[in-house]
C-alpha cells in the first residue's frame, strides 16, 4: 500500500491496528503451527493410550496415560504462545515456564512406570522442552541430542516388551510406537522453524516497506532542495544587484531586478506546487487497489471492479471520494463484505459505487459531514450523489459527467 494512500486514511487505520501491525497470512500460518505441534502431541497420548489397552493394561493404567496426556498437552500451549512472543536478541527462561515444564517432568515419570517403557516417560519432557525459547543455535543441538536420547531408549524398550507374550504384534506395536515418538521432537522443530522463516519473511517485507517511505522522503527533501535552492540563489543575487544599482544611482535598472526576482519567487512557487502535486497525485486504479487492501487489513472481505480507462476518470474529484468512502465504511459499516466499482457509463459519465453490508448493531454518524462532503465534490464538479440501502446493503453512488470537471 502506499503512502499516500495510509496518509489519507489515517483515521480509519485506527480501526484495527493489530491487523495492520501483522499480515493475516502470517497470523493463520501460527494457528496452523500451533494446532499442528498439539496434534503432535494429542496423537502420542491416544497411541500410548490404546497400545496399552491393546496389551492388556488395567483400565487405571490407561486412563493415568490418557488422562495425564491431556493435561499434559493443554501444559504446552503457554510455551507456545511464550515461543510466539519471545525476543531472540534476549532469548531467556522465563519464570512462567516452570510449571509447564514440571507437569511434562511428572507426567513423563507417571506414564513411564505406568507403561513400563522408558520412552514413554522421555518424549513428554524432552517435546516440552523443545518448545523453550532456546538461544539461536542451542536448540538444534538439544534435538540432536535428544533423538539420540531416544532412540537408545527406544532399543531398550525393544529388548523388554511390554506384555509377557512378546509376539511378533507386540513387537510390531513397539516399533511402531518407537519411530513416531523419536521423530515427534524433530517434526514439532520443523514446525517452528517453518514459523520461524515466515517471521522473517514479515519482518523483512516490513523493512522494506519502510526503506522504501525512507527512500521516497530523501528524494522528496532533494527534490525540494534542489528546486528551492536554485531559485533562492537567484533571488539573492537579484536583490545584491539592485542594492548596487540603487547606491549607484539607477532606480530603473533596479526595478527591473526587482521585478525579476519578483519572476523567480513565481517561478520557485509554482515548482513548489508542480512538486507537491506530483507527488501527491495518485492514478485511480491505484486508489481502489488501496482501498480494497486497507478494507482487507481490517478484516472486510473486499474486490474491486475496475474499469480499463479508469485512470483517465477525474482523480481531483474521485480521489478524496474513494479515499472519504472506504473511511466511512471502516467506521461506521460493521460489515465483513464490501464491492467498490469505478466504470464509464454509454453516456460518458464516469459512476462510481461501493457497497457494505451494515451490522445490525452498527454505529451510525448522526452529523452526515463525510457524506455531505461527498455530495459538495459531486456538485462541485456538476455530477451527482445517491445514497441508499436495501436491508443490511448500505451504497453509495457518485456520477461525474467527463467533460464536466472544472
Amino acid at each position: 500500500m502506499t503512502d499516500q494512500a495510509s496518509a489519507s486514511t489515517s483515521g480509519a487505520a485506527s480501526v484495527a491496528p493489530s491487523a495492520l501491525r501483522m499480515s493475516r497470512g502470517v497470523t493463520v500460518t501460527w494457528w496452523y503451527t500451533l494446532s499442528g505441534v498439539m496434534g503432535f502431541n494429542l496423537s502420542l497420548v491416544l497411541f500410548w493410550s490404546l497400545m496399552l489397552v491393546g496389551w492388556g493394561k488395567p483400565l487405571g493404567e490407561v486412563l493415568i496415560v490418557g488422562i495425564g496426556g491431556l493435561v499434559w498437552t493443554a501444559s504446552t500451549l503457554p510455551l507456545l504462545f511464550d515461543y510466539r512472543h519471545r525476543d531472540e536478541s534476549t532469548a531467556t527462561l522465563r519464570r512462567r515456564v516452570i510449571v509447564p515444564v514440571l507437569v511434562a517432568v511428572v507426567y513423563g515419570i507417571a506414564a513411564g512406570l505406568v507403561s513400563g517403557s522408558w520412552l514413554v516417560g522421555a518424549v513428554p519432557i524432552v517435546q516440552s522442552l523443545v518448545l523453550l525459547s532456546w538461544q539461536r543455535g542451542v536448540r538444534l543441538r538439544f534435538v540432536a541430542a535428544s533423538t539420540i536420547l531416544l532412540f537408545c531408549l527406544w532399543l531398550i524398550d525393544m529388548g523388554v516388551p511390554f506384555t509377557a507374550t512378546g509376539d511378533a504384534a507386540d513387537m510390531a506395536g513397539i516399533w511402531t510406537l518407537g519411530l513416531y515418538s523419536v521423530f515427534v521432537p524433530f517434526l514439532t522443530v520443523l514446525s517452528l522453524w517453518w514459523w520461524d522463516v515466515l517471521i522473517m519473511l514479515d519482518r523483512a517485507r516490513i523493512s522494506e516497506a519502510r526503506l522504501g517511505a525512507t527512500q521516497e522522503r530523501l528524494r522528496v527533501a532533494t527534490d525540494v532542495h534542489d528546486l528551492q535552492g536554485h531559485h533562492l540563489q537567484v533571488i539573492a543575487l537579484q536583490l545584491e544587484l539592485t542594492e548596487k544599482l540603487l547606491s549607484r544611482g539607477d532606480p530603473e535598472a533596479a526595478v527591473e531586478q526587482l521585478r525579476l526576482a519578483r519572476t523567480s519567487v513565481d517561478e520557485a512557487r509554482q515548482g513548489t506546487r508542480d512538486l507537491a502535486t506530483r507527488f501527491r497525485s495518485v492514478s485511480l486504479g491505484d486508489e481502489l487497489a488501496n482501498a480494497r487492501d486497507l478494507l482487507r487489513a481490517a478484516g472486510i472481505s473486499a474486490d474491486a471492479s475496475i474499469g480499463p480507462d479508469a485512470d483517465a476518470a477525474p482523480a481531483d474529484v474521485l480521489g478524496p471520494v474513494i479515499r472519504e468512502t472506504t473511511t466511512n465504511v471502516l467506521r461506521h459499516g460493521g460489515g465483513r463484505r464490501a464491492h467498490l466499482t469505478l466504470t464509464r457509463t454509454p453516456d460518458s459519465t464516469w459512476r462510481y459505487e461501493i457497497t457494505n453490508d451494515v451490522a445490525p448493531n452498527a454505529v451510525r454518524s448522526d452529523d452526515g459531514a463525510g457524506l455531505a462532503g461527498i455530495e459538495r465534490r459531486a456538485a462541485e464538479a456538476g455530477g451527482t450523489l445517491d445514497v441508499g440501502q436495501d436491508g443490511d446493503e448500505f451504497a453509495v453512488v457518485v456520477t461525474i459527467p467527463a467533460r464536466g470537471v472544472a
